[in-house]
């Protein structure tokens, strides 16, 4: 007998924690329906052909990345998060010292972001419809823990 499985962004918890304060992102946040995205920032290998045809590969250290939150312009945490950014971009001992930490509690994944910054503020639209506002974060080191449903 199959064993269902199943998803959802009821059961995504993230935070961020840094100067300025501490704010919930994941479920509750007011999440657009694209809800967050981590990426590695670069290739963790590279191959190199010889002139021979002889390969070799060369593992690099790298475990920087990126990660977007993405909101409802309705979100309260946009303001928060505005006064965050605003604090953390005035004076470079506040910059890049944020940890953000992202779990699915029904798969058991955990990311732990750490040396977070602010990438940039989010463009602002005001349309026809509500619009979501994008943050996006650098991070100089992201761990990644992927459980089992």
């Amino acid at each position: 007998m199959a064993t269902g499985k199943t998803y959802s962004f009821l059961a995504v918890q993230a935070t961020i924690v840094g100067p300025g304060g501490a704010i919930d992102l994941g479920n509750g946040a007011a999440a657009a329906e694209e809800g967050l995205t981590i990426e590695a920032a670069g290739d963790k290998s590279t191959m190199t052909i010889g002139a021979d045809g002889a390969g070799m590969h060369s593992l690099h250290a790298d475990k920087s990345g990126t990660i977007t939150v993405r909101l409802l312009k309705t979100s309260p945490k946009n303001a928060a998060l505005q006064a965050m950014y605003d604090l953390q971009t005035a004076t470079a001992s506040l910059h890049g010292q944020n940890t953000l930490t992202i779990v699915n509690t029904a798969a058991n994944d955990s990311i732990g972001c750490r040396g977070v910054a602010f990438k940039k503020a989010p463009s602002i639209t005001y349309a026809k419809e509500g619009a979501m506002m994008e943050w996006s974060f650098d991070a100089i080191a992201i761990d990644r823990l992927l459980g089992e449903y």
